[in-house]
């Protein structure tokens, strides 16, 4: 560990308290490597150190939880490549730390898309998490992508419905909803798959379909893609 590493380290144990630690755990995060840091003052360090490739791969080779979500928000997507998204999805061990890589990193690569349907594809629990997580995130930051590129995502939202477990469910979930909320095309396109996945012998795919079908329709949707 370099001296600048471990000085972040200290500064974030500083700011890390055991009842946030409790509360990571309550909803479903690895802690073994938690200092118990919360997301704002991830942010503010990370804003304060700007984006440094070299300093986010030391960040993550600590295995500290929070260093690893702040390697994403620092580490620079121009120079991220194939090998070391890999490397990362593979000891992906929570959902909010495989949730801020896509959101924050791994959907601004030029290997999102591709990326998306491959790790879908995967069995491990968040890797295939990872799949649905950027199809979603593409959906709402990638404004250059056509409605052809959404649909390609379609075949694997409808086969991994019936994922039973809960984390996958509601990544599956999160890309089908978020991609029906993009446009009116789309919105229609995904109710029409929403409701065909209903028609799935699953507890899971039943439940992705209703809560897709219930927000889709909502008119708060309705009227927010009325207006593109």
């Amino acid at each position: 560990m370099t001296a600048e590493v471990k000085k972040i380290i200290d500064q974030i144990k500083k700011h890390s308290k055991e009842k946030n630690r409790q509360g990571m755990a309550r909803f479903g995060i690895e802690v073994k490597y938690a200092l118990g840091a919360s997301m704002p003052v991830l942010r503010k360090f990370a804003k304060e150190l700007g984006k440094n490739h070299k300093l986010a791969g030391e960040l993550w080779a600590t295995k500290i939880h929070e260093a690893r979500i702040l390697a994403c928000l620092i580490d620079d997507s121009k120079l991220i490549r194939e090998a070391q998204m890999e490397k990362w999805v593979s000891v992906f061990n929570s959902w909010d730390l495989c949730d801020q890589c896509c959101m924050n990193l791994f959907d601004k690569t030029d290997l999102a898309e591709k990326k998306a349907i491959e790790w879908a594809k995967r069995k491990e629990e968040y890797i295939r998490r990872a799949g649905f997580a950027l199809m979603a995130v593409l959906a709402v930051h990638d404004k250059k992508m056509a409605d052809r590129d959404f649909f390609k995502f379609f075949p694997l939202v409808e086969l991994m419905a019936g994922d039973e477990r809960n984390f996958v469910r509601k990544a599956v979930n999160w890309a089908l909803r978020q991609i029906g909320k993009r446009n009116k095309n789309l919105n229609k396109e995904a109710l029409i798959l929403a409701k065909k996945i209903l028609k799935q012998d699953s507890k899971s795919a039943k439940w992705i379909a209703r809560d897709a079908i219930r927000e889709l329709e909502g008119p708060a949707v309705q009227k927010k893609i009325s207006k593109k």
